[in-house]
């Protein structure tokens, strides 16, 4: 199956996704009013599952919060919706996005009064993670963090997002890490943590930064296996000395940056501490995949997965 050949979730209704259609005046289309998810899925062990799939609805509920938009949805009708389209198509990996907008109604800035959201659900398969990315790790460029101050509600306007990722492209780059008043923030598409004399170093959650999914999964493991975890405003002289930086998003997992603006980070190879984070990271998809089992096993009036 092609990805464009999909079953897709519209409005309470599965439908083709060629045949899926959103009004012209959806306010998604016409203001960016909505907010989005990005749920990984891998099989592990034989096991098809999602990531952290509580913890992405959950994220999504505190983005609908952010821009006072009722969620139509609850988490475990969420997580229901998220087990039938991803039991929908063949993909061993997928990644499943979910959109909810403010739904269709005459343009005005101000919100409409009772007007039902759009929902969308659509998965699409998920390449595996390159080889070369894992063990050599990519090359990242800085620039200055130009977007608003609301990072932290996963909007679906995403133009400032989209300016940075294209800037990593036209300098031949895998991402681009954004400093605002000289000190560090987040990646176009990822969260960047600094590795310093063993301990792991991040930026503090705010409103500058996406509090992201498998960023918190890598926080949990570095305590869970006892290293020094440190969340702080990182300078930027700080980002630059760093002897190991990774990015952490949902599609890339945890990644080694190897190189910085043209210079080498650390040893120019993915370092000792980041190797130990993606072996715990591979483990921690396995018990969460046995998480996600139980659930599906668990049948009519189960409760969302824990934690």
């Amino acid at each position: 199956m092609e990805w464009n050949e999909a079953t897709c979730f519209i409005n309470g209704q599965w439908k083709p996704l060629a045949e899926a259609t959103v009004s012209v005046l959806d306010r998604g289309f016409i203001f960016g009013d909505g907010v989005y998810e990005v749920v990984p899925v891998d099989t592990v062990d034989g096991v098809r599952a999602p990531f952290r799939a509580v913890q992405h609805c959950e994220r999504l509920q505190r983005s609908c919060d952010g821009i006072q938009l009722t969620n139509p949805y609850t988490t475990e009708q969420w997580l229901d919706l998220l087990e039938e389209v991803i039991d929908r198509h063949p993909w061993p990996r997928q990644a499943v996005y979910v959109q909810v907008t403010r739904g269709v109604a005459k343009r005005d800035h101000a919100f409409p009064a009772g007007v039902p959201p759009t929902v969308f659900m659509n998965t699409s398969p998920w390449p595996e993670i390159p080889t070369e990315q894992i063990e050599r790790g990519v090359a990242v460029v800085t620039h200055a963090d130009e977007r608003w101050l609301h990072c932290d509600i996963k909007s679906v306007s995403l133009l400032g997002n989209v300016l940075m990722k294209q800037y990593a492209v036209d300098h031949g780059a895998f991402e681009t890490v954004m400093l605002r008043d000289g000190h560090l923030t987040e990646a176009s598409s990822a969260n960047v943590m600094v590795v310093k004399n063993g301990a792991v170093v991040a930026p503090r959650k705010s409103v500058q930064i996406l509090p992201g999914i498998t960023c918190d999964a890598s926080y949990d493991l570095a305590r869970e296996h006892g290293l020094n975890l440190e969340l702080r405003p990182v300078p930027e002289a700080e980002l630059r000395s760093a002897d190991e930086l990774w990015l952490s998003s949902s599609g890339r997992e945890v990644l080694a940056i190897t190189t910085l603006d043209g210079q080498p980070v650390g040893s120019d190879a993915p370092g000792p501490v980041y190797r130990r984070m993606r072996e715990w990271f591979q483990a921690e998809k396995r018990n969460d995949a046995r998480r996600w089992q139980q659930r599906k096993m668990a049948g009519p009036g189960r409760s969302p997965m824990a934690a």
